[in-house]
């Protein structure tokens, strides 16, 4: 059974893209986003990063949110991706597949525009397949699943389940109980009973511990 322990400052990721959301202000993304030397921004999320006086070591997009001075003074490792049919997120993911980056750390991917943010989230179910990836928010983390999965917690942890797949779901050590998760909204506003919980699914899934 896979296991997830919390995430913490002294998780080594090969890479982190940082994508055109908000800019993370919780001290663990930012902790994070500062001892890693392999962050890829998503097109506009460069000037943000720059400002916070960064240098990425590769910029991906399609280059319409990227400002006019960021593209020439970096134009050496700005990969542009003119590909409509995928989004800077994703051009971004396959990017660092392509480099052999299979520990990978999504931030800035929430905030600003809603349908953005919900577009970014459902993706992870896609990115599993291919890298252990994980979303990191100002508020918790997702993590995406398709196989029974073991998470650390801790009691009172708030956790929620978003069903991708209309697969038969249970759980162990959660308050309560899952119903059969037809809905994003029926697997939300759960909590961690120990220092563990189990999630049993056959299809894909994403789980979200808050901080």
């Amino acid at each position: 059974m896979k296991r997830y322990p919390l995430l913490t400052i002294t998780d080594t990721p090969s890479a982190i893209i940082l994508a055109n959301g908000d800019y993370p202000v919780h001290p663990l993304p930012l902790a994070l986003l500062a001892k890693t030397n392999y962050v890829v921004c998503c097109d506009g999320a460069t000037d943000e990063f720059v400002r916070a006086g960064r240098i990425p070591a590769a910029i991906v997009g399609d280059g319409d949110s990227l400002s006019e001075l960021n593209k020439k003074q970096f134009a050496s490792i700005l990969h542009s991706v003119p590909d409509q049919d995928t989004n800077d997120l994703t051009k971004a993911f396959n990017y660092c597949l392509q480099q052999g980056k299979k520990k990978i750390l999504i931030l800035g991917a929430t905030g600003k525009r809603e349908d953005h943010t919900l577009g970014n989230i459902s993706l992870l179910a896609e990115y599993i397949c291919e890298a252990d990836v994980e979303m990191v928010t100002d508020y918790g983390v997702f993590t995406p699943i398709s196989e029974d999965c073991e998470f650390e917690s801790y009691p009172g942890q708030q956790v929620s389940i978003f069903n991708l797949s209309n697969a038969v779901m249970s759980q162990e050590k959660l308050q309560y109980t899952l119903p059969p998760l037809l809905q994003w909204w029926q697997g939300t506003l759960n909590a961690s009973l120990s220092n563990h919980f189990i999630i049993h699914t056959t299809g894909k899934a994403i789980v979200f511990r808050a901080y």
